[in-house]
């Protein structure tokens, strides 16, 4: 029977493979001339270079042509979101029974970072979205998981991920946000901020205190559009990420039954936590795809542009820069496949490593899609170039899902505590 899981899963997904078959042997062409040492496929078996193959194409075909007036517009794109998701992308790491994917974390983050490279802020929330979806799934009681995940895996209904407070971003364990028992409904009462997709999404797991001060007095709840007492704030006006929209989330006497709670009253921290993990390996994720993308612009960039009558690919010190982004960006793709393999076989190390991995990708890959701006010059500045977008876009993968300053936090303590 063991062998029954990878069969399944390429099934699933052998319909979309043949849809997209013209797409994916014509990526040679838009894909030219990737050096083999950054290969993303390196490593990869054959079912996860298949699944690697649908999500460039559709970065590609579905995204990138997007990307710039998603960006510039402030458009939410809904209707290519369910086109990803008719691709499995929906719940990649949803069990199948209730409409996911049943992938592993890795296959999860090959995925996410293919799609990034079509555009870093759709993939962002898509990655959100996976990780509500699977928060339900593995803490949901079968009512929960069947009322919600189907909906959720084909993105008929978006989700998003409620945790962050006007007072309270790093230190969540103090939130404020309130919700008391009433008969068979809680009544919550406080405000969420930042939160990706707020107001246009359908499903929100909300974290919110029920009993007393600290982490055990916090559960987590689902809040479904429409609810009274529930309402939205402005549309923020941010740097990057404008392809989904943010907004505060507010409770007003927001009556939510009972029987939305997600596990045992008093667990919201932990299933909290236990979704950042994850999320913080699908942003990293994101974040490899931007550097990427970035990688190769640069290059092309160098073999093209002329400056003192040869072209800038045969100045020494842009060759040895170039050397340094790519060495950084497969570096951080081997941490951040390592830190997915540690979640997904539950490795006593699968914390640390995961905050590892967002620390150290974020970071550098920033770096490599700023040096790549650079290298570009004047033309760098312009929107008329992905470059700035990327730059733009993936700046903020340093502050959310835990600051890396937080990061930080978590590695240091895990060296000093354990014995």
């Amino acid at each position: 029977m063991a062998a029954v899981g990878p069969l399944t899963r390429l099934a699933r997904f052998g319909h979309s493979i043949c849809r997209s078959h013209r797409v994916i042997f014509n990526r040679s062409s838009q894909r030219r001339g990737i050096a083999s040492c950054v290969d993303p496929a390196h490593g990869l078996t054959d079912e996860q270079r298949e699944f690697q193959k649908v999500a460039f194409d559709f970065a590609t075909n579905e995204m990138a042509p997007y990307m710039a007036e998603w960006d510039q517009k402030e458009m939410f794109p809904v209707e290519t979101m369910r086109k990803a998701a008719q691709l499995g992308f929906g719940g990649i790491y949803v069990q199948p029974d209730v409409g996911g994917s049943g992938l592993s974390r890795l296959d999860t983050s090959v995925i996410f970072e293919a799609l990034s490279t079509g555009c870093v802020s759709t993939t962002a929330y898509i990655s959100i979205h996976n990780m509500c979806a699977w928060m339900i799934d593995t803490f949901g009681n079968t009512e929960q998981r069947e009322k919600f995940c189907p909906d959720l895996c084909s993105m008929e209904k978006f989700a998003s991920y409620c945790l962050t407070e006007p007072g309270h971003g790093s230190d969540a364990a103090s939130l404020m946000t309130t919700a008391q028992r009433k008969n068979d409904h809680y009544i919550l009462n406080g405000s969420k901020a930042f939160i990706s997709g707020g107001g246009d999404t359908d499903v929100y797991i909300v974290m919110c205190r029920t009993g007393g001060k600290g982490a055990k007095g916090i559960s987590c709840v689902v809040v479904e559009k429409g609810t009274p007492g529930l309402s939205f704030g402005k549309k923020e006006k941010k740097v990057g990420w404008n392809s989904q929209p943010t907004r505060a989330v507010i409770f007003e006497d927001c009556a939510v039954p009972v029987t939305n709670q997600l596990g045992e009253e008093g667990q919201g921290f932990t299933i909290a936590m236990k979704g950042l993990n994850g999320g913080r390996i699908n942003i990293a994720s994101c974040s490899l795809g931007a550097a990427h993308a970035c990688v190769q612009l640069a290059r092309d960039h160098l073999l093209v542009r002329k400056q003192f009558g040869e072209t800038l690919s045969n100045n020494q010190f842009l060759q040895f820069k170039l050397a340094e982004m790519a060495t950084k960006l497969v570096a951080s793709r081997l941490l951040v496949r390592e830190a997915a393999t540690a979640l997904q076989e539950n490795r006593s190390d699968a914390a640390s490593l995961c905050a590892m991995a967002k620390l150290f990708v974020t970071d550098e890959c920033f770096n490599i899609c700023n040096q790549a701006l650079q290298m570009h010059g004047g033309y760098g500045y312009l929107k008329d170039y992905a470059v700035q977008q990327f730059v733009r876009d993936i700046r903020v993968h340093q502050i959310l899902e835990g600051t890396n300053e937080v990061m930080r936090m978590i590695i240091s303590r895990n060296l000093l505590t354990e014995s």
